[in-house]
């Protein structure tokens, strides 16, 4: 039986058509059941529709505080019965109480080669900082931001002349890669997370994780 995947966006949901996408092959081991996002605009929502997968709206504006707000996310979630939840652009700080919740089953992706430039504008930062390569990580989150364990990464070069947008694509066409991948690792158990670690087949990898190169 293909692992039940939730996917939390915000916006236009690349990430969340690379997995679609994946999905559709037969060995593929995991099925998205929901998309949720706290945004009604959000172009994601279209693209899950398009592929036939359920969709909710849960706006933050409607709760008062993060914690009310991410009380209400759990039960959403939890309505699907997911072994996977997989944020795709999900632009929310999440609470400790959501965190733990999910802990081991929530992934997230990030436009940097973690532990580097947690946050945000990662792409202006590398420039910023005269770095010859940047990338993307996908890890496990934990209570943390931007700061669980990492199981895979892909480098991208920085040239002298690029700009922040330049480099998002190139960054982009990794996450779109990679992101597929990491999600069906997960589905099919080979990778896990214990005791603060990222784990393939059951041995711990490294700070950063597998890296993988173009």
């Amino acid at each position: 039986m293909r692992s039940r995947i939730v996917v939390l966006i915000s916006g236009g949901g690349t990430n969340l058509q690379a997995i679609i996408d994946a999905s559709k092959h037969d060995n593929y081991g995991g099925e998205i059941v929901a998309v949720v996002s706290n945004n009604a605009d959000a172009y994601g929502l279209t693209r899950a529709q398009d592929a036939a997968i359920a969709t909710s709206v849960l706006s933050h504006k409607d709760f008062d505080t993060r914690e009310s707000y991410d009380s209400a996310l759990i039960t959403e979630i939890n309505n699907y019965q997911p072994d996977l939840i997989v944020l795709a652009g999900f632009m929310r700080i999440l609470t400790a109480k959501f965190v733990q919740k999910f802990q081991g089953r929530l992934i997230n992706i990030h436009p940097s080669l973690l532990p580097k430039y947690q946050g945000l504008h990662t792409h202006q930062r590398a420039i910023d900082a005269g770095d010859t390569e940047h990338g993307v990580s996908v890890h496990f989150v934990t209570e943390e931001l931007d700061g669980g364990p990492v199981i895979l990464q892909a480098k991208v070069p920085v040239f002298p002349e690029d700009t922040a947008d330049e480099l998002a694509q190139r960054v982009h066409q990794q996450e779109h890669r990679i992101y597929p991948m990491v999600v069906n690792w997960c589905c099919v158990k080979r990778v896990t997370m214990a005791e603060e670690s990222a784990l393939f087949d059951g041995v711990i990898l490294p700070l950063s994780g597998y890296a993988s190169e173009e």
